[in-house]
């Protein structure tokens, strides 16, 4: 029997760098507003606590994403390193989106993240605020998809 063993680097336990690189490519796949994309960082039987919502295995992430993504348009996400230590990381976060009327928030969470040896998440726990917003107060205009290298972090953006 051939398995084919998962492995997403960079892997704990985890330093600074490797953290932030961490970190760097959730944000890049969560922008890429693809549910499969990002469900294949998770692991199988992946347990996620969003906001009230328990979904667990990548089916059901898949299917959290998809309708997440259907309700949040133009959505674009900033993470920012708050801690790490082993396996773990501790990460801030705030994103940009308008509902179908139009309206604007930002959204402003917190996530526990936890890795298996092979750094696929294992577990995720997000605790999330939603601020309504006027679009003059946006902060985020970079073309949807990946934020430019150059653009600014939560922390230079006040956020």
């Amino acid at each position: 029997m051939n398995i084919e063993i998962e492995v997403r680097p960079p892997v704990p336990p985890f330093t600074r760098e490797t953290a932030i690189q961490k970190i760097r490519m959730a944000e890049d796949g969560w922008n890429s507003r693809d549910p499969q994309r990002v469900s294949l960082v998770y692991t199988p039987d992946s347990q996620w606590r969003n906001r009230a919502e328990f979904p667990k295995g990548r089916a059901k992430i898949v299917e959290f994403l998809t309708k997440k993504w259907e309700k949040e348009h133009d959505y674009r996400l900033i993470k920012e390193l708050w801690a790490f230590d082993g396996n773990r990381i501790a990460v801030r976060f705030a994103y940009e989106w308008h509902d179908a009327a139009g309206n604007w928030f930002r959204s402003y969470g917190n996530e526990n993240w936890q890795f298996d040896a092979n750094g696929l998440m294992a577990l995720r726990y997000a605790s999330i605020n939603d601020l309504p917003i006027s679009e003059t107060e946006r902060k985020f205009f970079w073309p949807l998809g990946r934020r430019p290298d150059d653009h600014a972090s939560l922390s230079e953006l006040g956020l």
